[in-house]
């Protein structure tokens, strides 16, 4: 860093107006956000913003400081692409954990934006086993050997998986069938055509949206049996195809098992589907969230 990381935060809260949304574009708390900026106004020995009915406006000295301090990080970001783009460092490194139900392929359609604002930045794909005790710890831990891991989460499992996730968009909850099974040439199917089958679903507890269609089908249609797993894995795919069962998954998955294909049902659950990254993300991160979200 090449100068005073809270001029960042400065220059997010001056852009926004307001605590609250520069943290939300910095992936921090608004605690965090005000507790730098004072620490900032000490530094610089002045008060930088004031309130107004508009919200937070720059003073004086704010104005003074904030056009000089995008001239400062704007030379000084190029001065350190610069120098990483000889030196190869990490910090142009992006690490993207991979396994076949946390695929990279979202990266394909996010490249060209964060190519553009980002032409020195390099991706690194980091192959695992997603087991159940990776899983945790992986999650747990990014940042230390993987940066970020694309998959789909709730609130739920933040919480229990202990990160912080960016929703790029809501995925429909579908159903994977093995190829031999009678509803293999579907493309869409209705809850009535479901009726007599044994559906793999994911135990309660582990995902909000994933019991709120447990209890739409215990309720409105008993006629579908329901068995419960406890984590997506190479297992329950396969579980899927050698049984004739059906498994509630994604069109993420959908490659997840040759043998299986993917069909949607006309029900209306959905699960958002995002990036997955730690809860003290490195500026690296932030940078490279914030060039997605500004592109949503």
């Amino acid at each position: 860093m090449l100068y005073n990381k809270y001029l960042d935060t400065f220059i997010k809260v001056a852009d926004s107006g307001s605590f609250n949304k520069a943290a939300t574009e910095m992936f921090i708390t608004p605690s965090a956000v005000i507790k730098q900026i004072k620490a900032l106004e000490e530094d610089v020995g002045t008060l930088l913003f004031k309130r107004s009915h508009h919200g937070l406006e720059l003073t004086e000295s704010g104005k003074s400081l904030y056009y000089d301090a995008r001239l400062l990080i704007d030379s000084a970001t190029k001065a350190v692409e610069r120098a990483q783009a000889l030196t190869g460092e990490s910090d142009n490194v992006m690490r993207i954990g991979v396994s076949p139900t946390t695929p990279a392929d979202v990266l394909t359609n996010l490249y060209p934006v964060i190519y553009k604002a980002w032409p020195h930045l390099k991706f690194q794909m980091i192959p695992f086993e997603n087991t159940p005790k990776n899983a945790s710890e992986i999650l747990q831990n990014l940042g230390q050997d993987i940066d970020i891991v694309g998959g789909v989460f709730d609130e739920v499992l933040l919480k229990y998986r202990k990160c912080n996730g960016l929703k790029l968009y809501r995925e429909p909850l579908q159903v994977a069938i093995s190829m031999h099974h009678r509803l293999a040439g579907k493309t869409s199917v209705s809850i009535e055509d479901l009726y007599g089958e044994t559906i793999l679903l994911l135990s309660t507890g582990k995902m909000k949206n994933m019991d709120l269609l447990r209890i739409y089908l215990n309720e409105s249609h008993p006629q579908i049996k329901i068995e419960d797993f406890d984590f997506y894995d190479m297992s329950v795919f396969n579980k899927c195809e050698s049984t004739g069962k059906l498994l509630v998954t994604t069109g993420t998955w959908s490659r997840a098992h040759p043998l299986l294909r993917t069909i949607s049902v006309e029900w209306p659950f959905e699960i958002p589907y995002g990036l997955l990254y730690s809860t003290s993300p490195s500026h690296k991160v932030k940078r490279f969230l914030h060039i997605i979200q500004k592109s949503l």
